[in-house]
């Protein structure tokens, strides 16, 4: 064992850091989110009820996904190991899954695209999350980090030339919460403000939080509609694209933030805190991630969920497949076999071999495998 100096200026021995279950059990109920989000899309254009679940889904769930993937972020200068792990976590299953979805396409479809700079469906958020891990040390070095994102965002939305090229409208758009994860870490608030303890006023608020927002997103479902509320939720097409032509379209974004981190927060707060049977899948989310979309692709493109009715029957199967979809794509048996693509380590890339050697503890891009006390 080494010794650290503590903040306050004494000696402790460190030990080695142990897992939080809260973390794994956020990770897994946002990867839920994630698929089910994806496999209601297409019961949205025959049911008010599975429009409203949707909105509010996509109202805060990739903006938490954001807030964990930057709260176990660092923004250190990287070791030549971290420089690599983009290269090997990110940039190389980017390659090999934009490729498999061309392939993918060009077998049923009879056409495929395989253009690196228009990432296929989910693997956005992929690059995204390469692009904040290598501007986060330069942010960190900013006086205000948070408010320069919000800014950026912001301000990015009224550019119609910044597209899905390469994800950067989502990632710029994105790139407050990432920032807010990692500001929360390096202040060390968790803690401080004991936010994972359970209360039970905090539990209840939280809960009536959601229930306004999904009462909301279900009464005014007309409304979001006319107004296209999906689109501007995506982050992906500027103001103007999706009718917002006036000069305070910007409010509109920041206040939908705002309200993203509201429900980010309430989400947060119902997480479970302890450790259960399903809390080590939250490690493999990436697993999850980026195979869920291969599964659900028959279904979508087959038009079987379209007209299903009744409602109150479908959505709820709809919701318990993608439940059994997210623990069947974790499971052992699937990351086993799908290692070498989710995981790969091409160690004939680099002029040091031992930079893509397969390490005991391994860090996907959104740190589902490093604990943090």
């Amino acid at each position: 064992m080494s010794t650290a100096r503590t903040p306050t200026g004494s000696t402790a021995t460190s030990r080695p850091k142990s897992r939080v279950p809260y973390w794994d059990n956020a990770r897994f109920a946002c990867i839920v989110l994630v698929v089910l989000g994806h496999a209601v899309q297409r019961l949205t254009y025959d049911s008010d009820i599975a429009l409203a679940l949707y909105l509010l889904i996509y109202a805060f769930h990739m903006p938490a996904f954001a807030i964990i993937s930057g709260y176990f972020s660092k923004s250190e200068a990287p070791s030549r190991r971290q420089m690599a792990r983009v290269i090997t976590d990110i940039v190389v299953p980017y390659v090999i899954f934009e490729g498999l979805w061309a392939l993918t396409k060009w077998l049923v479809e009879g056409e495929g695209d395989p253009n690196l700079t228009t990432p296929a469906w989910t693997l956005w958020f992929l690059l995204a999350l390469g692009i904040f891990r290598l501007v986060l040390p330069y942010l960190a070095l900013l006086r205000w980090p948070l408010l320069w994102t919000v800014a950026i965002s912001i301000g990015a939305g009224y550019l119609t030339n910044i597209g899905s090229t390469f994800s950067l409208a989502r990632t710029l758009g994105l790139l407050p919460f990432f920032t807010l994860g990692w500001w929360l870490a390096q202040h060390g608030v968790v803690d401080r403000l004991q936010l994972l303890a359970r209360r039970w006023w905090t539990t209840t608020a939280a809960i009536a939080v959601l229930g306004i927002a999904g009462w909301a997103a279900w009464f005014f479902v007309a409304d979001w509609q006319r107004m296209s509320l999906r689109e501007w939720f995506f982050y992906d097409d500027s103001y103007a694209d999706i009718g917002g032509t006036a000069w305070w379209a910007g409010g509109v974004r920041l206040l939908l933030m705002a309200i993203a981190l509201v429900l980010c927060a309430a989400f947060f707060t119902l997480v479970p805190r302890g450790g259960h049977w399903w809390t080590h899948f939250g490690r493999y989310t990436m697993y999850v991630y980026l195979l869920h979309s291969f599964v659900l692709y028959p279904f979508r493109e087959s038009g079987v969920l379209r007209g299903l009715d009744p409602t109150w029957l479908w959505l709820p199967i709809v919701i318990f497949a993608s439940v059994l979809i997210s623990l069947g794509l974790a499971s052992k048996p699937v990351r086993t076999v799908f290692r070498p693509l989710v995981e790969p380590r091409p160690w004939w890339l680099f002029a040091d071999a031992s930079l893509a050697a397969r390490e005991g503890r391994r860090n996907d891009p959104t740190g589902s495998r490093r604990p943090r006390e």
